[in-house]
């Protein structure tokens, strides 16, 4: 079983963890704000105090399970920066050090904090995608929370080693696809940051995805809203989205317009749950309430 997560203040209680912690997780994947350290400045004098602080709200169990961590703005050091924040390198060793990745890790010795991992699981080779959307990440275009397209040929979300980077990741042979990025990839149509605000960054992966593999889960953060996505390819191909957020940072807002969502998002505190059925050989992606009740559903 992965948990999944993001948007958690650690200036707020987290009573979730008492749901999350009967799920008996073998992982957990943080999918970025898993702090709130940054400051109007872009300062870092923040940053440091807030892993401190999140280090003490983590339960005791959570010992026992593998952590894989993103970022995204809200722990990379400065609102919905991109690669244009000074600071960025410092905020990586900072995270990396919150984190204890091993020294000899890839992730020490190169910018951005994407990385990959390869589970056989029942027998089923599972490729997990973490993806860096903060380093390299090209301007947004229009104002704060109206963000428009960049149709610029050479804006980008990845940048051109982590794209090199994810085109050979795509070529291993593996059952099962499960790629993670702190922003949106399938959403549109809503103002705020996804993937769509750089169309072709967008449709490129969606043609590498195309490419090289069938069975394709996407899963995000961000939004202070939990849903469920879903996109056919160029080839009819069936490409699923599950968003999870927020952990302990809800915000009363209105439904957004979502001609790509399943069913309507959910607001309050949320996490999501990946498990494989070994009878069916079905990877299980749900989306769950504070309590642990189930609100989205998806087999693949």
């Amino acid at each position: 079983k992965f948990g999944l997560g993001s948007c958690l203040d650690q200036d707020y209680p987290q009573p979730i963890w008492e749901a999350i912690e009967k799920e008996d997780l073998d992982y957990f994947v943080f999918l970025g704000d898993n702090v709130y350290g940054d400051l109007p400045s872009g300062s870092l004098r923040k940053m440091v105090s807030a892993y401190k602080k999140q280090k003490n709200n983590f339960p005791k169990w959570m010992e026992d399970v593998k952590i894989l961590p993103i970022w995204d703005d809200h722990d990379y050091g400065l609102n919905d920066a991109g690669s244009e924040y000074p600071l960025k390198r410092q905020s990586q060793e900072i995270y990396l050090n919150f984190w204890g990745i091993p020294l000899d890790d890839d992730r020490h010795n190169r910018d951005g904090i994407y990385f990959s991992e390869e589970k056989i699981i029942q027998g089923k080779v599972f490729k997990l995608i973490f993806l860096d959307t903060r380093f390299f990440r090209s301007n947004l275009k229009g104002p704060k929370g109206k963000y428009v397209e960049n149709l610029d040929p050479d804006a980008t979300i990845l940048g051109s080693s982590q794209w090199n980077w994810l085109e050979n990741e795509l070529k291993d042979e593996f059952d099962f696809l499960i790629m993670f990025s702190s922003i949106q990839i399938i959403a549109k149509d809503h103002p705020y940051e996804k993937w769509s605000n750089f169309p072709l960054e967008q449709q490129r992966l969606f043609s590498l995805i195309d490419k090289y593999k069938n069975n394709v889960l996407l899963v995000s953060g961000d939004r202070h809203r939990g849903g469920l996505y879903q996109l056919t390819s160029a080839s009819g191909k069936n490409i699923v989205e599950m968003t999870s957020s927020s952990l302990n940072l809800s915000f009363t807002n209105d439904e957004e317009a979502g001609p790509l969502r399943v069913g309507p998002t959910f607001v309050q505190e949320n996490y999501g749950e990946m498990l494989l059925d070994k009878m069916t050989s079905k990877l299980t992606v749900n989306l769950k309430d504070n309590q642990g009740n189930i609100i989205q559903s998806v087999d693949l």
